[in-house]
Order: C-alpha cells, then structure tokens, then sequence
C-alpha cells in the first residue's frame, strides 16, 4: 500500500500537461502545482507527485494506474499520445500477466513507463 509517488521531471510544464491528459479518464486532475512540481490525483488528493529536477537523467521508473474499465484505459492511452507520450503497448489484454489483465503502455517525456490497467472481466 502507498500513500503516494514521486517522480523527478525536467520539464514541470510539460509533465503536468501529459499526466493531466492521461490521468483524466482515470478521475484525477491536478491538485496542486507552482514553479517546482506538481501534484495530481482523485478529489483533491495528490496520489503522484512531479519535482522539478536539474540533473542527469535517470534511468526511469514504472507506474501503473487502476482503470476504472477498458475504455477509461482505451482513453489513457489516446491521451497521453496526443499530450506527446510514445507509445509503448496499445489498449489490449494482457493475458501472460493474467487472464483478465486489460492495459496500455505509455513511455512519458522523462522515459518513465507509464501504465493504466483494468483487472476485471
């Protein structure tokens, strides 16, 4: 269990504008945000965190989300290659992780590999 993710961003603009556009078929927006990061998540609560950071690159992380269905992933998916995303596995089920795995893949602005997943039928 966590109470929240933090992730180091080159460009805080830039971020917030894909994890917006991603992360609204999910149901969370932005919650907080000035000149040195930001904060999204549902109903005012900042589950991911996005800090500003100046140095070298680092190797990159990975998060998946909880979908509320396939389509709010569907959705994640198109969104985030439309706020500039590279895609990295379309909206489909995942049946080597499990028989009702439904998710897409994303490679966000900093390389970090983003996901939204659906486990239901």
């Amino acid at each position: 269990m966590f109470d929240h993710l933090g992730l180091h961003v080159k460009d805080v603009a830039a971020s917030v504008a894909f994890y917006k556009a991603v992360m609204a078929p999910l149901g969370a927006k932005v919650c907080s945000q000035d000149e040195n990061g930001a904060g999204l998540g549902p109903d005012g609560n900042a589950v991911l965190w996005l800090y500003a950071h100046k140095g070298a690159k680092g190797p990159g992380s990975h998060i998946a989300f909880t979908a509320p269905d396939r389509k709010a992933v569907e959705k994640f998916h198109a969104a985030g290659l439309k706020a500039g995303g590279k895609d990295n596995g379309g909206a489909g089920l995942r049946a080597d992780y499990s028989p009702t795995y439904f998710a897409a893949f994303l490679i966000d602005p900093d390389g970090n590999n983003v996901e939204a997943v659906y486990m239901g039928a």
